[in-house]
């Protein structure tokens, strides 16, 4: 029995339910009937797939068509996942609803996951080991806290600022302070280096009224860009 599945192919049949072609690959990869319907009844669970997997596949939206792939892929029980791209396309709630599933099917079977993607959303939720790869080289190989730690000598202050914080002067009256990323009436973000977050945080609690101030590490995709201009 294969014991690996790529999910980013079509294997639905366009014309018939999701169900027939879910039958299909029950006889294709041998699975046991009863093993087939229990899996089955959990993948329904997992993925809510309700009354989808009834209709034929021409009448799916993008996303219920993608979960239905995923569930058709994963009928077999495989150890190791090739995800490429699995949330392309799909809207917020079809996204945050794959990766959880991902997750806990993870769990679950012990299943090992490897993700190729563009989208830092589904690698900040789904994956512990990033490997970035550029022209074929590997720039990058080792956990997600890693990567920002190396490649990324700044952190982010968001501060929400009181009525009347900055006299008139706006985005220059934080100028003193650090560097000025975007501004807003009534909030800024900050740049600053990692080894003065405290001392800047200060001076802006001191100096400033301000309802609000939240220290982030930058935004993954610009730790990514990063990595890739040293590389």
């Amino acid at each position: 029995m294969h014991v690996t599945r790529e999910i980013q192919c079509n294997q639905l049949i366009w014309d018939i339910p999701a169900a027939d072609s879910f039958e299909l690959n029950r006889v294709i990869f041998s699975i046991p009937e009863d093993e087939y319907r229990q899996t089955l009844a959990e993948l329904t669970e997992l993925l809510d797939l309700g009354p989808l997997i009834h209709k034929p596949v021409r009448n799916l939206s993008l996303g219920e068509r993608m979960k239905c792939e995923i569930a058709g892929a994963l009928l077999h029980r495989p150890k190791v996942l090739f995800l490429d791209e699995p949330t392309i396309g799909l809207d917020v709630t079809a996204q945050r609803r794959i990766r959880q599933f991902v997750a806990e099917y993870n769990q679950r079977y012990g299943a090992s996951v490897l993700l190729t993607s563009h989208y830092m959303a589904d690698v900040e939720a789904l994956c512990q080991r990033v490997i970035v790869i550029h022209h074929g080289r590997i720039l990058f190989d080792g956990d997600l806290t890693a990567l920002v730690q190396k490649f990324s000598p700044h952190k982010t202050i968001v501060v929400d600022l009181a009525p009347g914080a900055t006299n008139g002067r706006g985005a220059e009256a934080l100028r003193p302070f650090a560097e000025v990323v975007a501004y807003t009436e009534g909030q800024a973000v900050l740049r600053v280096p990692k080894a003065e977050t405290a001392v800047v945080t200060t001076r802006l609690l001191t100096n400033l009224a301000i309802n609000d101030l939240t220290i982030q590490d930058p935004p993954i995709e610009e730790v990514i860009e990063q990595v890739f201009n040293e590389g």
